[in-house]
């Protein structure tokens, strides 16, 4: 497809663009390769949101259902008896849980710190957008820590997808929106993405009896270090690489262009885009979707292995 399009260089762009443009070239790959990647987020973020509204409205129901008796030996209440071993899980886990005071004030404490200091990293970033930030974020982290409990499966760069687009698009390309919407999907990323994270390792906890305080403290520890270590590992590579994040050099960073891109694109709008690039992103977008549907609908069998 890539020669299709390069056989219209002077039609649908200027000849004279470099390769490496994203006006140009360029461009077709990255926003083709963006809708697909949106595409097929787009769909597993909306899978996710049916699994688990379907999954908790099916506790409810099963919880809210009353049974009656039929024999002696059944329980009244209809619940089935709980083995010794989740018993004892269940002992043990509740025993040490951890007070809400700690979880809200915590989380009210790491909130205003990085309102405090994130403005003061990236200006272009203002400190009553990452108080929104914050305040979106929970509602956001509770349906990515479900739906991976349920599938295994994380979606946090999605939600930081949403983020470029809201906050690049809040900020404006005069205000430095592309550096805006790449901080506020770092911090979005970060507390989704964390919150998966002690989910899963709580789930760990709960299966081998261990303690989740223990288990929190742990996270809070190795949060803490991070802070500190990536940081140092960005600025050696940084500093030892002339070239690092430049298209062809040892240290690409690939993703990271695609991400640019986006913020790009959720700044500038379409008009950034080469002639016919956005009718080809339709395409691919849909593509995607379908690809994804076909997947999950057509059984097993029918499709190649």
């Amino acid at each position: 497809m890539w020669s299709l399009i390069a056989k219209k260089r002077g039609i649908w762009f200027s000849a004279d663009l470099a390769d490496t443009s994203l006006h140009g070239m360029q461009g077709y790959r990255v926003f083709i390769a963006i809708a697909l990647i949106l595409g097929d987020g787009l769909y597993n973020f909306l899978k996710m949101l049916i699994l688990t509204a379907w999954s908790l409205r099916s506790q409810h129901k099963k919880s809210s259902a009353s049974t009656l008796p039929i024999s002696d030996d059944e329980q009244s209440n209809g619940t089935a008896a709980i083995s010794y071993d989740e018993e004892r899980r269940n002992e043990l886990f509740l025993k040490d849980q951890i007070p809400w005071y700690i979880a809200y004030g915590g989380y009210a404490a790491v909130a205003a710190v990085s309102i405090g200091t994130v403005p003061q990293i990236f200006p272009q970033l203002k400190w009553y957008q990452i108080l929104v930030a914050y305040i979106v974020a929970p509602i956001l982290a509770f349906c990515n820590a479900y739906g991976t409990g349920l599938t295994d499966w994380s979606l946090v760069t999605t939600y930081g997808k949403l983020a470029i687009f809201a906050f690049g698009a809040w900020t404006g390309a005069s205000h430095g929106g592309v550096l805006a919407g790449l901080a506020a999907c770092g911090v979005m990323m970060s507390i989704v993405s964390t919150a998966a994270d002690l989910m899963q390792d709580f789930k760990t906890g709960y299966l081998t009896l261990a303690s989740p305080r223990s288990m929190f403290i742990s996270q809070v520890i190795g949060t803490a270090m991070g802070c500190v270590i990536a940081p140092c590992v960005f600025w050696l590579f940084y500093k030892a690489f002339d070239n690092i994040g430049i298209s062809g050099s040892e240290y690409p960073a690939p993703n990271a262009a695609i991400f640019r891109s986006m913020a790009i694109l959720g700044v500038d709008g379409f008009s950034s885009l080469p002639k016919n690039c956005l009718t080809l992103c339709y395409i691919f977008f849909v593509g995607a979707i379908v690809v994804n549907l076909i997947r999950d609908l057509v059984p097993k069998k029918l499709l190649p292995a």
